[in-house]
């Protein structure tokens, strides 16, 4: 989403409302996607292995939601350049809602199950504290950077597409330890769910995809934009020298930051406490490798 919405920007390409409300339904339930396999994981490495089987419940409802609109479950090649790859499937509007109406049962069973736990308590609580100001200086966002209290949503701080539209709550946190950022992450899905039912019974009908050369020139010039991936900001720069090809492109995702802050909050800590705190922040090297 963020790349298209950089080379749309470069290119005065103007997408339908359609495309923004399909964009936008699909970027929340990746976001809910990537919150529950996030709490499965992070459980199953802390011994709580039955919590991923509860997780994945939701997760699968959703990759079948992706894999009925667009053939793919994992790599999910769906945004294109002027809007997206093929319109949604007929049972997309039915299989959201029936998504949405098990989520707040799912997300009390987690909390019943882990959340409220003693052992998980002792586990998290305290552990691996990362303060807003060193949230801030090491450029740690998403769900971790707010567990520190750091306002830094990119939908609500620089919105895009149309998330000003739209009512929801940016999840904070003060304690800034485990348990805060993983009280975030659950949270999160509720938002995401509040947003998603605001644009299920209201999609516009309209075109899938503008008018865009068959060959892409973008003028010369330097372009950015930031969205709000599901573990923090991610940015997509552009440089273009007026030819076919961009001159530079580079990507800033939200993971490198992550890592970058373990050795910080895990001095002095115990060796179990490694997993808790590296899990807590949820980054994978596959977005670092960018």
């Amino acid at each position: 989403h963020g790349l298209c919405l950089c080379i749309e920007k470069a290119a005065g390409i103007q997408v339908s409302r359609r495309v923004e409300v399909i964009r936008v339904l699909m970027d929340e339930l990746s976001r809910i996607a990537s919150h529950c396999l996030f709490i499965g994981t992070y459980c199953m490495d802390l011994g709580a292995t039955t919590m991923l089987f509860y997780t994945l419940r939701v997760r699968e409802q959703i990759l079948d939601i992706m894999e009925k609109t667009c053939g793919a479950r994992m790599t999910f090649n769906y945004s294109c350049i002027g809007g997206v790859m093929q319109d949604l499937h007929p049972d997309f509007v039915n299989d959201v809602k029936a998504l949405l109406a098990v989520i707040p049962a799912n997300i009390k069973e987690y909390n019943t199950l882990f959340t409220g736990n003693v052992i998980t308590k002792d586990r998290l609580e305290g552990v691996g504290v990362l303060s807003r100001e060193d949230a801030i200086s090491y450029g740690v966002t998403g769900p971790s950077g707010r567990a520190s209290g750091w306002a830094c949503d990119v939908r609500k701080t620089d919105p895009y597409s149309i998330y000003s539209e739209l009512d929801f709550e940016e999840v904070l946190a003060t304690e800034g330890d485990s348990m805060a950022r993983f009280k975030c992450r659950v949270e999160e899905i509720t938002q995401s769910a509040h947003i998603i039912e605001q644009l299920i019974d209201n999609i516009p009908e309209g075109e899938i995809l503008a008018k865009v050369p068959k060959v892409l020139k973008l003028p010369e010039g330097h372009w950015f934009q930031l969205v709000e991936g599901c573990r923090g900001v991610f940015g997509v720069y552009i440089e273009s020298k007026g030819t076919t090809s961009p001159y530079r492109l580079k990507i800033v995702p939200p993971c490198l930051n992550l890592a970058s802050v373990v050795d910080h909050i895990t001095e002095g800590s115990k060796i179990a406490d490694l997993i808790t705190i590296g899990g807590s922040l949820d980054y994978i090297v596959p977005d670092m490798d960018r």
